[in-house]
């Protein structure tokens, strides 16, 4: 009687570091499709590739045949399904890198203090501008987008290419002005333009406080590399999305760390 052989039980480093970053890779999967309506639909995929393997072990040709049809087109239905999430994932993934690596080299160049101070210069109008709408009780949703995208933006919106100020920032938030309904588009030192209707989250796990500027904030995040500022115009609070997570009633100086890290 021959021995049982265990030689797959045997790891080096590599096969466990192999196991690390598949784990790694399915957890960032799992939050990028979770609250979503993609998470229903990945569990109605593996149902059906379970179903499909437990009826070709009982031989039963007939569904065998059918569930097969599935199974043969499955990456490509993965890939039709989940394009917002596998579009989400890799925006993650090239703006985790390109940030770090335009930090690193601005900071070379210029000395930290520098770039601080050329970023305060740029979110000041933005915050000032909050400060009076907080007060005022103004709704607002800026959008800041590191690569304006015109095919995306400009179909529904308003063209500015105008310079970032508290008072414009002011006068488009305001209810008698025409281009107050909807989202202003930032992206480097300019507005570039307002009015924007974007598209809503499907997160169903959101508070039932969030009206549709919440929504819309919360969905450019998901799929686009954008972060969006809200400004509640309902109880003035401020909050703070980013792919596709929101941060509620945050002060103005985190409001400002916040900027200064992400602009």
């Amino acid at each position: 009687m021959h021995g049982l052989d265990l030689n797959f039980l045997k790891l080096d480093f590599f096969s466990i570091l192999d196991i690390m970053l598949v784990a790694l890779l399915l957890y960032q999967l799992y939050n990028l499709i979770r609250g979503t309506i993609a998470a229903n639909i990945f569990i109605g995929l593996a149902i059906i590739f379970l179903l499909y393997y437990v009826v070709d072990a009982l031989h039963m040709k007939l569904l065998t045949l059918i569930l097969g049809k599935f199974v043969d087109v499955g990456i490509i239905a993965i890939i039709v399904v989940f394009q917002p999430e596998i579009r989400r994932f890799l925006l993650l993934v090239g703006r985790n890198a390109s940030l770090q690596r335009n930090r690193a080299w601005w900071r070379y160049l210029l000395g930290k203090n520098e770039v601080e101070k050329d970023n305060y210069t740029r979110i000041k109008p933005i915050i000032d501008a909050c400060k009076t709408m907080k007060q005022s009780r103004t709704g607002a949703l800026i959008v800041f987008v590191k690569d304006y995208d015109e095919q995306f933006y400009q179909n529904s919106c308003e063209v500015m290419e105008a310079k970032i100020s508290r008072r414009l920032l002011e006068s488009i938030f305001q209810k008698t002005s025409p281009l107050h309904d909807g989202a202003v588009v930032i992206s480097g030192n300019k507005i570039k333009s307002a009015s924007c209707i974007l598209p809503l989250t499907e997160n169903t796990n959101l508070p039932s406080q969030f009206g549709l500027r919440h929504r819309a904030g919360i969905g450019v995040t998901e799929n686009n590399d954008a972060t969006a500022l809200i400004v509640s115009e309902e109880t003035g609070e401020i909050s703070y999305a980013k792919q596709g997570k929101v941060k509620m009633n945050i002060s103005f100086a985190e409001l400002e760390k916040l900027l200064n890290k992400d602009f």
